[in-house]
């Protein structure tokens, strides 16, 4: 069973303690790249791959940059090699266990398969929290209301609905299409930052997010699609030429 989710997960909140928040994002939008590449590199129904998904993941890269901005990408803390070596190896297991995941024997029910893999990745890292000594380091009475939210709220939204939608998608949708989601995340954020925070909309935040969008859009557009209706409205309206009648 793939340890996909949570070994990726834990990866990431080690990684960001000793990396800025902006490199972290950053990082993780190598997502879609690294799908594509080892899709890329197995082969298959997938491995014909047109122009404007290569265009529409730089577009995306570039459009996480200019969202992060050159302060956050930073951050106050310097360069830690090993967390962006974490960072990019739980990037790479995400990628990988995604694509295992389309072809692997789970359940058909993507809620069924999603406890399954969550239970059993979350086993293996409360044991590898306990054998780091982790667990001596917690302080009840240090918790607040608001941690105790943010915990709840992934664990409703984060987990249950949008990695069981995540695992429906694999089994159905092309693995760089499902990929977008890594461009997405940091627009989702900046709205939601806006309606529920008060914060405002910059010129650089707007211009990151357009380009993130056709990103998206360059990756999701159908191979082949020539608008079919003014292809047929064409058709319609091509002059055909008399067939002369045959002479008795």
């Amino acid at each position: 069973m793939p340890q996909r989710p949570r070994a990726a997960s834990g990866g990431v909140a080690w990684a960001e303690q000793r990396i800025s928040s902006g490199l972290t994002a950053l990082l993780l939008t190598t997502i879609p790249l690294w799908m594509t590449l080892l899709v890329k590199i197995r082969g298959g129904s997938e491995v014909r791959l047109s122009l404007r998904v290569p265009i529409g993941l730089a577009l995306g890269c570039l459009g996480v940059i200019l969202l992060v901005g050159p302060r956050e990408l930073a951050g106050e803390k310097r360069l830690d090699v090993v967390g962006a070596a974490a960072l990019l190896g739980a990037s790479i297991s995400w990628a990988i266990g995604s694509l295992y995941q389309r072809r692997a024997p789970l359940p058909k029910d993507a809620l069924q398969s999603a406890g399954m893999q969550m239970l059993s990745g979350g086993g293996l890292l409360f044991a590898a929290s306990l054998a780091t000594g982790e667990w001596s380091r917690l302080h009840l009475a240090a918790v607040s209301s608001r941690s105790v939210f943010s915990i709840f709220y992934l664990s409703v939204f984060g987990s249950v609905i949008a990695f069981t939608a995540y695992l429906w998608l694999l089994r159905n949708v092309s693995p760089s299409r499902v990929s977008t989601y890594a461009f997405v995340n940091p627009v989702v954020a900046l709205f939601l930052g806006w309606a529920l925070a008060g914060e405002g909309f910059s010129q650089r935040s707007l211009l990151a997010a357009v380009s993130i969008l056709v990103a998206v859009a360059l990756i999701l557009i159908p191979q082949g699609a020539r608008w079919p209706r003014f292809k047929a409205l064409a058709s319609a309206t091509k002059p055909t030429r008399a067939v002369p009648s045959g002479t008795d």
